[in-house]
This record gives structure tokens, sequence and C-alpha cells, in this order.
């Protein structure tokens, strides 16, 4: 990694002097623009509008226009702000990690020591330990300053950029002012769906499909050229549904049979292999499908007292001993 700003947290009378580095990274693949009739590159250029000519861009400075007037400022203008030249991330305040609303995250950046003896660095990082909160600083960085967050992460100090309280938009949406009627069967049915469904986080577990789909488009087509089938390549586009239209209820039901690998009238209740025929595609949701199927058991078979008997598989096979003695019972007598 390379860092890209150098400056010093202000820890009360403390400093401590540290690198920055960018904490993420883009993986996307990049594309550029083409002609599609004869597949020259598409290019961009700073071209001014008064004399036509392409500038450079070490030529060229900014501007603000106000009601038809403009202020142009030059790069020696903007570099004399005082928060421009400011390296200094200063500590404001210490916060309850739980009050910072995730909304106002912006960019992480990592933070290393840049001095000979780390100790103010460990004594900063050891402070935030012990009382379990998070800085908020104010630094400048990029022509900007900004809000942060400073926490822990693996032993290693991380700075979080904020967005500042009027950049966060207010939501107001009509629908949600009206008064909505959720029955507790529903809710029973909506807690069992979440319960088949429920994971420990594991990132890993994930990647970019799109991502991933893009770079065999592309070693496709760098094999077969203008032949590329796409539906040879991908196989044939998902035919859209016919727009049948469902109660809430019936959508619940039909969601949890398909976490749990079918309906009860498909599969015998209590065959392992069933859970793991319609797994989720990471091992971790298939894992925890497993270890919940005791707790939403019991959440289904309470709801099926008003609900389908499908949502009831266990309990119906377990009844189903019971019902068969009784009915040998009634021809006996």
């Amino acid at each position: 990694m390379r860092a890209i700003w150098k400056g010093a947290i202000a820890f009360g009378l403390v400093n401590v002097p540290v690198k920055v580095y960018s904490a993420t990274e883009d993986h996307d693949i990049s594309l550029h623009q083409v002609h599609n009739a004869d597949g020259g590159r598409i290019r961009y250029q700073r071209r001014c509008e008064v004399c036509s000519k392409i500038i450079d861009y070490e030529d060229i400075d900014k501007a603000y226009e106000d009601d038809g007037r403009t202020v142009v400022l030059t790069r020696d203008e903007l570099k004399s702000i005082p928060a421009e030249n400011s390296h200094e991330i200063e500590v404001v305040q210490f916060v309850p990690v739980d009050q910072l609303d995730p909304m106002m995250f912006e960019k992480s950046y990592y933070l290393e020591p840049d001095s000979k003896s780390p100790k103010a660095y460990v004594l900063l990082r050891r402070a935030l330990e012990d009382t379990d909160r998070v800085a908020i600083v104010q630094f400048a960085l990029r022509d900007k300053t900004r809000l942060g967050a400073l926490r822990i992460r693996d032993e290693v100090l991380v700075l979080q950029s904020l967005l500042w309280a009027d950049e966060v938009r207010a939501a107001s949406f009509p629908a949600l002012e009206t008064s909505v009627r959720i029955s507790a069967q529903e809710r029973e049915m909506s807690a069992a769906l979440v319960d088949s469904m429920a994971s420990d986080f594991e990132p890993d577990q994930f990647t970019d499909e799109y991502q991933e789909q893009l770079r065999q488009l592309i070693e496709a087509k760098l094999d077969k050229g203008e032949s590329l089938d796409t539906e040879e390549t991908f196989g044939a586009p998902a035919e859209a549904g016919e727009g049948e239209v469902i109660d809430l209820m019936e959508a619940l039901k039909r969601s949890i049979e398909k976490k749990r690998g079918g309906g009860p009238a498909e599969t015998p209740a209590g065959t392992s292999g069933s859970a793991a025929k319609a797994a989720p595609k990471t091992a971790a949701r298939a894992s925890a499908s497993k270890s919940t199927g005791t707790k939403s058991t019991a959440t289904k078979t309470a709801s099926t007292r008003t609900a389908s008997a499908k949502t009831a598989a266990a309990a119906k096979t377990e009844a189903a001993p019971k019902a068969t003695a009784a009915k040998t019972a009634r021809k006996g007598a």
C-alpha cells in the first residue's frame, strides 16, 4: 500500500504522527467506450469554448458562477485556504459507538504510526479500548474539510470519514403514513422465515456475481469473437413469471417451504437431505438453517393452529402413528 497523506492526530496535548492509507480498493473490471461502427475509442477532450483549443490540465483553473458573474480561483489561491494546509486530525470528542448512524459512514482509512516510537499511537488505541468509545475527529483531505470517526480494527487505528449532518437526506414517504394491520399469524410466519435464513455474517462467502459473469463474457468473446452465443455462454434467459397474485400468508408459507427444501407434501419430515438440496449458495446459510431447525419447527407448529397444515410437517409426521392406531381401534370396535 502507498500512503496518500501524512499528518498527526491531536489528542489533547498528545501528538500522534501517522500515515494514512486507503483501507478499501475497487476490483471492478475497467471498460472504455468505443464507436460501435468501427471500434474506434471514444475520448473526452478538455476544449475551451472560447478559443476552441484543447487545454492541458496544468493550464486549467476553477471558477464559481453566480448571477452571471464568474469568479476564477487559481491553484495558488485555493492552496492559501488554511484548512487546505492543515495536516492535523483533531480529536474533538469521544462518543459511544452506538450513537453513530451507519448512514453517515463514507470511506475508511488505515492509520500507521509515523515515528520511531509507536508509544503515543498505542496509548490512544488503548484509551479507545479501555473506554469502549469512538473518537470524533475533524480533518482536511483532498480539498475538503471532513468529519470522521476514529476506531480500532485488528489493533490498527481506522479513520472513517463521515457525512455532515446536512448531507444525509430525510426520508418522507406518504405510503408509510398509511395505517397497516399486521396479524399475529403473519408476524409468526415472518419470524419463522427469518429463522430459516438466520446465519452468522461471513463476508468471504459472498462474491460480486456481475463482475464474475462480465469476466466470463470477456473470456468467451476473446475465444469466439463475433460468433459468440450468449445463450450458450450463460444459458437461456429466465422467463418472466406469470404474474400470479397470492396473499401475504401464502407467500410466507411458500418462502419457508422453499428454504427448507420443499413443502411437507413433497418431502418426508425428518429427512435431513431435503434441507441440503435446497440449501442457499453459502455454506454458512446452510449450517444456520440446520441449527435453527428446532426453533423454526416449534414456531411453525404453533402457527398451523390457524394456518394450512402444510407448515406443520414435523408435527404431522409425529402425529401420523397415533392417527393410524386410532383408525385401527375403531375398525376393531
